[in-house]
């Protein structure tokens, strides 16, 4: 992930971070086009890595076929809001 310097505004102008500063963004990904602010940029960088990312489902899924069915309980019933008592 590298981090260029913005000479224009990002699409919302502040940091895209998931810490949620809402700095001004200074620094752009450019794999992502996200900007982040300078202490975001240097300190958060791990975290922010592969957000935005679409992930690809596994190719085998495993059989639940194994695993009893339990059927849901019913919760017991609440009193009626005009009941007395």
């Amino acid at each position: 992930m590298a981090l260029v310097v913005i000479k224009t505004s990002t699409a919302i102008g502040y940091c895209e971070c998931i810490c949620g500063c809402y700095e001004l963004a200074s620094l752009r990904d450019e794999d992502s086009g996200k900007g982040y602010c300078q202490r975001c940029a240097k300190e958060h960088l791990e975290w922010n890595r592969g957000l935005g990312l679409p992930r690809i489902p596994p190719a085998k899924r495993e059989s639940t076929d194994h695993l009893p069915v339990v059927p849901a309980q019913i919760p017991a019933p609440a009193d009626p809001p005009g009941r007395l008592r």
